[in-house]
């Protein structure tokens, strides 16, 4: 299984799909909590052992490898759009660079109108730059990638090292009286904003909005900023394995299979062990801003390349299979599934819906995770049957060609 109709290709499909089903069970805890409950279930204080043991199995399984995996893959199909493009005698280079453009307006709109950790504004961001380095050799991508990701992850994780310390330091109560000061008052005042954000988005919806373009118009580009030495290296790697035909059948079986086994072995190993390190420690949340931005990106990179060749050697079972089927359909419509997750769980746990942030405890946000699954596994091949793409996809490529595109089937 490689090819769709068109210019597609069935194995980016189902990467994608597994993507952003697993994307879900990392962003529940953004839904159904502040900022604050997606660096430790310790947020508003102590929390029962499942709820521990969910938020680990969370941060092992999914945090940060599916976030990769989409970064590799929209660096992939940044390429195949433009040859898909110039296939037709287009300028795909112009198109593009119009489709990143509308992707940050839609990435925008999405943070400022419906929720704080929209990632297609950043995927916009890190785009134009990948653009312009698109012509480079695989080789020279790779080369320049791992080097650029390496300086990025380690030179912040060596420079965040004593601020930990001084955490650990202070959970066991061996740090100097001004030390101790100190941490009592940042811990204080992240309660305090933590607090008022949560009061927030447990109110009603323009106010919330209104703050968000008042006091927040500018958070999507901090967070496509404080992220770029991690999205972009990866979708130059994404670029550099599309063109070598790591998705098209280009790569043996064999070195398919040691990469699936190094990278989630090693990179499993040490997710493991880091998260056990930090389980033991309670979640500090310096320990796991440090761990989640800085600590853990070589393992999430390790455990996504291996998961992504999984994929690619299983693709031809489960792309003939029901689930795989499914699963495909969920790829294709990537961008209305994420975006329909925003709706459906800012519906459930925010004020202008049934209200639920804050009143359910980690270990109950699995049955949340798979109503969504169940949702977009069921919805996605019914809407196909009927429609060529999903509605976002529509408006997106719409805008993009700046022609209406065909809809329906």
């Amino acid at each position: 299984m490689t090819a769709t109709s068109g210019s597609r290709i069935a194995v980016l499909d189902l990467i994608r799909g597994v993507a952003i089903l697993g994307i879900l069970a990392v962003n529940i805890e953004g839904f159904a909590g502040p900022i604050a409950a997606t660096l430790s279930p310790d947020w508003n204080g102590p929390v029962s052992g499942p709820s521990h043991f969910a938020f680990a199995a969370v941060l092992i399984l999914f945090e940060g490898k599916m976030r990769a995996l989409l970064s590799l893959l929209f660096g992939a199909s940044m390429l195949l759009f433009i040859e898909s493009a110039e296939a037709a005698d287009r300028d795909g280079d112009r198109l593009q660079l119009r489709r990143l453009c509308w992707l940050a307006v839609i990435g925008y709109l999405h943070s400022a109108l419906a929720w704080w950790g929209d990632i297609l504004f950043t995927y916009a961001f890190a785009g134009f730059f990948a653009l312009l380095l698109r012509h480079l050799s695989p080789r020279t991508m790779v080369a320049a990638a791992l080097m650029a990701f390496a300086i990025w992850h380690g030179g912040n994780a060596l420079e965040n090292l004593p601020s930990v310390r001084s955490e650990i330091q202070f959970i066991a109560g061996t740090a100097s009286p001004s030390e101790q000061a100190t941490l009592w008052q940042e811990r204080a005042r992240d309660h305090q904003d933590t607090l008022a954000e949560q009061r927030r988005e447990q109110g009603g919806y323009l106010p919330l909005v209104r703050h968000k373009f008042s006091e927040e118009a500018a958070l999507p580009l901090i967070m496509a900023v404080n992220t770029f030495g991690e999205v972009l290296p990866l979708m130059l790697l994404g670029m550099a394995l599309f063109r070598s035909g790591f998705f098209t059948g280009g790569w043996p079986a064999g070195k398919l299979r040691g990469i699936a086994l190094w990278g989630i072995g090693a990179g499993g190993v040490t997710t493991i062990a880091i998260t056990a390190f930090a389980w033991t420690h309670g979640f500090p949340p310096r320990m796991m801003n440090a761990i989640l931005a800085w600590w853990m990106a070589l393992p999430h990179l390790a455990m996504a390349l291996g998961f992504a060749a999984v994929l690619v050697l299983k693709a031809p079972v489960l792309g003939n299979s029901a689930l795989g089927r499914r699963i495909i359909a969920v790829g294709r419509m990537a961008l209305s599934n994420y975006l329909g997750c925003t709706l459906m769980m800012t519906a459930l746990f925010y004020g202008w819906g049934l209200g639920l942030m804050g009143k359910v405890p980690e270990s109950l946000y699995w049955p949340f995770i798979l109503g969504g699954w169940v949702v977009m596994l069921w919805a996605s091949p019914l809407w196909l049957r009927r429609y060529r793409q999903g509605p976002v996809e529509w408006l997106w490529r719409s805008l993009t060609t700046w022609q209406f595109q065909i809809f329906r089937r």
